[in-house]
C-alpha cells in the first residue's frame, strides 16, 4: 500500500528499498528523512540524511538494504493526541521532524519544525489569571490549583497555553496566587511548551482584574486577559480584529445563557389589571465569558495594590465615554468553576466533542 497523501509518498519508503532509494525518497520529500512503511503502511523506521551519510563512512554501499541503517526506535505522536501534544514533544526532545501515526502505527503526518516556525508568530501578550482558590472544586483544590486539574491528562492550564500556541501565540504572563509554585514548576519559562512565561505573583486577593497592576511594563498594544479556568475553541485573532473594528478600549466575550422561570409568569398593567400569564417562560442573556481584550490605556483604570474586578474595569472604561464592545462567543466555551464543570469537560473530551 501507498499513502494517499502524495507529500507522505513522496518521502517513503518501503522495507525492501535500498539505501540509494531512501535516499532519492529524502531529496524528494525536502524533509530531511524518509520514512520506512510495510504493506499496510505501518511505520517500521525512520532515515535522516546523516544516517546515510554516517553509514557511507562506515563504508556500507547504497546499494544495501535500508533496513540497515534505519532507526526501529524511533519518536512518533499518536494523531488523537492533537497538534498541541506534537508540537510540544518535538519542542521538549529538541526534533526536527515528527511522524503521526494512527492507533494500529499506520503513517498519518509528519510534522517538520518549518511547520511551527511557519505558523504566524503574533505578537499579542496573553494574561492568564490562575490565582483563584477553587473553592467550589474542595476536596480536590486543597491540593492542587485549580488550573492544574487534569483533563485527558493534562492540566487545564497546559490545554490553554496549547490552544493559543498552536494559534501563533507565545507571550504569556500568568498570574498567581494560592499554589502557585505548582504551576510555575510545571511550566517554568515555557520553552517547553513553545511559549515565553513570566509571572506576577499576588501576595493578597485582588479580584478578577486587580492582578494587571502588577504587570512589570504596560503593554503598548492590546492584550488578552483570561481567566484560567475555562477552555475554549475560539480563535482569538478574530476577537483581536473585531476589537480593532469596533474602536474599543476593552472588549468582553460573552455567552448566551437560558433561564426557565419553573412558574407561570403573571404580567401586569395598570398596577393591578391582569394581561396574561406566560408559562414557564425561557429568558436567554449574554453573560460574561471570561476573556477579554483590553487596550493600553484601560489598564491605566487599575490601582496598583487594590482590589478590582473586571466588571468595574469594563464600568470605569464605560464612564470615562470610551467604547467598551461585546464579542458574542459561538465557539466551544466551558468555565470549570464546579464539580460538574469538571466532569463534563472530561466527558467532552472522551468522546472526541471537545477541549
Amino acid at each position: 500500500m501507498t499513502s494517499p497523501n502524495p507529500r507522505l509518498a513522496a518521502l517513503s519508503v518501503g522495507t525492501a528499498a535500498s539505501i540509494h532509494e531512501a535516499m532519492a525518497a529524502i531529496d524528494r520529500g525536502a524533509r530531511q528523512i524518509a520514512l520506512v512503511t510495510d504493506a499496510d503502511d505501518r511505520l517500521v523506521g525512520t532515515v535522516t540524511d546523516g544516517d546515510i551519510r554516517r553509514a557511507l563512512l562506515r563504508g556500507v554501499a547504497l546499494d544495501a538494504p535500508v533496513t540497515e541503517v534505519m532507526h526501529i526506535e524511533f519518536a512518533a505522536a499518536r494523531v488523537d493526541s492533537g497538534p498541541s501534544a506534537a508540537r510540544q514533544m518535538m519542542l521538549a526532545r529538541k526534533l526536527h521532524q515528527l511522524p503521526i501515526i494512527d492507533a494500529e502505527g499506520r503513517l498519518v503526518d509528519l510534522l517538520h519544525v518549518d511547520d511551527l516556525t511557519g505558523l504566524t508568530r503574533r505578537e499579542t501578550r496573553v494574561i492568564l489569571m490562575a490565582g483563584g482558590l477553587g473553592t467550589r472544586l474542595r476536596p480536590l483544590t486543597e491540593t492542587v490549583p485549580k488550573p492544574m486539574l487534569p483533563i485527558g491528562g493534562r492540566p487545564i492550564l497546559e490545554k490553554i497555553i496549547g490552544t493559543f500556541v498552536d494559534q501563533g501565540f507565545y507571550r504569556f504572563t500568568i498570574a498567581l496566587n494560592y499554589k502557585g509554585e505548582m504551576i510555575r514548576d510545571h511550566f517554568g519559562d515555557g520553552a517547553a511548551f513553545g511559549a515565553e512565561i513570566e509571572y506576577v505573583h499576588e501576595t493578597q486577593r485582588m479580584g478578577t482584574a486587580g492582578a494587571l497592576s502588577l504587570l512589570p511594563v504596560r503593554p503598548d498594544a492590546p492584550c488578552i486577559v483570561m481567566n484560567g479556568d475555562l477552555l475554549t475553541s475560539l480563535q482569538f485573532d478574530t476577537v483581536l480584529r473585531f476589537h480593532a473594528e469596533t474602536g474599543a478600549m476593552a472588549t468582553m466575550c460573552a455567552r448566551e445563557y437560558s433561564v426557565q422561570v419553573p412558574y407561570g409568569v403573571v404580567e401586569v398593567v395598570d398596577e393591578t389589571r391582569l394581561r396574561g400569564i406566560v408559562e414557564k417562560p425561557t429568558y436567554t442573556h449574554f453573560v460574561n465569558a471570561g476573556i477579554y481584550v483590553l487596550s493600553p490605556e484601560a489598564l491605566d483604570n487599575v490601582v496598583p495594590g487594590t482590589w478590582l474586578d473586571m466588571p468595574t474595569l469594563f464600568e470605569r472604561v464605560i464612564a470615562q465615554g470610551l467604547t467598551a464592545s461585546v464579542f458574542p462567543l459561538q465557539e466551544y466555551w466551558i468555565d470549570i468553576g464546579r464539580m460538574e464543570d469538571l466532569e463534563r469537560a472530561r466527558v467532552d473530551f472522551e468522546t472526541g466533542g471537545e477541549p
